[in-house]
């Protein structure tokens, strides 16, 4: 992302961005409510669209609309708060949808390959069901795996534990944590400190829409270079 801006009417909620993530490379994007966190990573996929600036991913610049949009998104998994699955849709059928339809796979090559995902994000059993026959937590971790389906490039996460109970959220974490071991590029948005201590190499601070520090976690955590840092860090940390 190089000078990117972008405004909601009056509001300038990405205020000239500039942030460079390699192959590979685990992001974390933290910040108080409202920073523009979520607005960035809607970004690099274009479900937000931007006023200056440019995007490119391996590459290429984010085209506007169109077939190269899609084809592009389909380089770039999202995975949101809400779970944004098909309702009457069997979990397999969610995670083959995309292979088949976009990446023009066979029938049994996609649902041979969802079921080894459905399996390493630990849901392999719930493959036959609805969607509303599981737990949020489980919904989340299907929602991995479809995004994973599409063999993406760069892995978007939207506060993927926000809208799940407390006991759910380990189980979600934990299959982030293996993708970033596995070496996926991501993008993390969360409030999930113990993540991004854990996986993130870097940990990108925002507030009032600029990216005020980025850094390693340990150099983050332990010795904000920022005053706004320092603030949010001491609200958050001494709960």
């Amino acid at each position: 992302m190089s000078g990117v801006d972008k405004w909601f009417g009056e509001l300038h909620v990405l205020q000239d961005i500039d942030l460079s993530i390699d192959r590979g490379e685990v992001v974390v994007v933290i910040g108080p409510s409202g920073s523009g966190k979520s607005t960035l990573c809607r970004t690099i996929n274009r479900l937000e669209s931007i006023e200056n600036g440019e995007i490119t991913i391996d590459g290429q610049q984010l085209p506007a609309e169109g077939k190269e949009l899609a084809k592009l998104r389909a380089d770039v998994g999202m995975v949101f708060q809400s779970f944004n699955l098909f309702a009457h849709k069997t979990v397999l059928e969610n995670v083959t949808l995309g292979p088949i339809k976009v990446r023009k796979q066979s029938k049994a090559d996609a649902e041979k390959r969802a079921r080894e995902l459905l399996d390493r994000v630990g849901v392999g059993a719930q493959a036959d069901k609805v969607p509303a026959q599981l737990s949020g937590g489980q919904q989340q971790r299907v929602a991995i795996a479809r995004a994973l389906a599409m063999d993406p490039k760069v892995m978007l996460f939207d506060e993927p534990t926000s809208a799940l109970d407390p006991e759910m959220i380990n189980e979600v974490l934990e299959v982030m944590v293996g993708l970033a071991r596995d070496g996926m590029t991501m993008v993390v948005v969360t409030h999930e400190m113990g993540f991004a201590r854990k996986a993130a190499n870097r940990v990108v601070f925002m507030d009032g829409g600029r990216i005020v520090e980025s850094s390693t976690p340990e150099e983050f955590f332990t010795n904000p270079s920022s005053d706004r840092a320092k603030d949010f860090l001491s609200k958050i940390l001494n709960h």
